[in-house]
């Protein structure tokens, strides 16, 4: 009896308002969500049947509604409705112009269905919330990369890409078929299929100078995204190791991952750290400027001998 409570009636509404939100939806899936037992799950799927709802199951795959059958309009907490806000100011600063256009008439949508005290409410929060700007995290001449994109991924449809690469100045079209989108450090990129390569390659949005869709469907079946996130491409490395102050250590979590960053362990107050470099030449190094004061170069001895070449350099031009 202790489950027949106003709980239990919230959660039949949020799987009813999650019905309609997927085609279909795993009774795991919302056992998950929801932290219930499976037979929690099926309990509450019965009760929607025995109130009208008309949904479709079938072992194995999961839980649908007939097509055609809609919820009434949705009504929004006030809490729900701030949280738009941080969404909002996130997709005004992460999406391209194209999805961020459709992001912001969604917005409208979900704004003329709250009560009025919630409406000034919102307002006022939006007002007073700013994401400052970074860095471009698509060319101007390509717009709708994203938005493109996700259309490929949902149609299965191959694409072109006008694409600059980080060491060359020309454009070259490469016709992919995209398997998924990641965002990480700072940037946008999609992982697919080239044609031109004959291999799997990863692309960065910034360097997208336009983008089309093609009529050809995909000629493969892909894995998913992590698949090939996973899977990391051979590459060879050095080991470095670097003493530094305990006080600036802390300052470099964020990046070391990108520099192969493997353990550390406190030596006499300060930090040894052990990185497997993909480049001691250029990356790591320039890197290691940014600290060498506070820092010691362990090995190898090459990257000490860089490390001097680029102050030298850096010397020369200064006079």
């Amino acid at each position: 009896m202790l489950d027949e409570t106003p709980k239990r009636f919230d959660r039949i509404v949020a799987i009813l308002i999650q019905l309609q939100s997927k085609k279909i939806v795993k009774a795991q899936e919302l056992a998950n969500r929801f932290e219930v037992s499976l037979r929690t799950i099926y309990r509450d799927i019965r009760t929607l049947e025995a109130s009208g709802v008309p949904i479709y199951s079938e072992a194995g795959v999961g839980y649908a509604l007939m097509e055609g059958y809609r919820l009434p309009p949705v009504m929004f907490t006030r809490e729900e409705a701030s949280s738009f806000i941080a969404a909002e100011k996130l997709m005004q600063k992460f999406i391209d112009k194209a999805l961020g256009n459709h992001y912001a008439s969604a917005m409208y949508k979900l704004k003329a269905v709250l009560k009025s005290d919630d409406k000034d409410w919102v307002s006022t929060i939006e007002s007073n919330v700013l994401m400052q700007s970074a860095e471009k995290l698509f060319n101007d001449k390509s717009p709708n990369t994203l938005a493109i994109l996700f259309e490929s991924i949902a149609e299965k449809i191959q694409v072109i890409l006008s694409y600059q690469t980080f060491n060359s100045d020309d454009i070259i079209e490469r016709n992919i078929e995209p398997v998924g989108i990641f965002h990480d450090h700072n940037n946008w990129y999609v992982i697919g299929y080239c044609h031109l390569r004959s291999d799997y390659r990863q692309f960065r949005t910034d360097r997208v100078h336009g983008i089309k869709k093609t009529e050809k469907c995909f000629t493969l079946e892909h894995d998913s995204l992590e698949t090939y996130l996973n899977k990391g491409e051979a590459f060879p490395t050095t080991k470095v190791k670097i003493l530094v102050d305990k006080k600036i250590a802390k300052y470099l979590s964020f990046e070391q991952k990108y520099h192969g960053f493997i353990s550390e362990k406190e030596i006499d107050g300060q930090i040894e750290m052990t990185f497997m470099s993909r480049d001691i030449e250029q990356g790591f190094s320039r890197w290691y400027l940014m600290f060498g004061d506070y820092a010691k170069i362990l090995e190898p001895e090459r990257l000490k001998h860089r490390v001097l070449e680029l102050l030298e350099l850096n010397k020369n031009r200064l006079l």
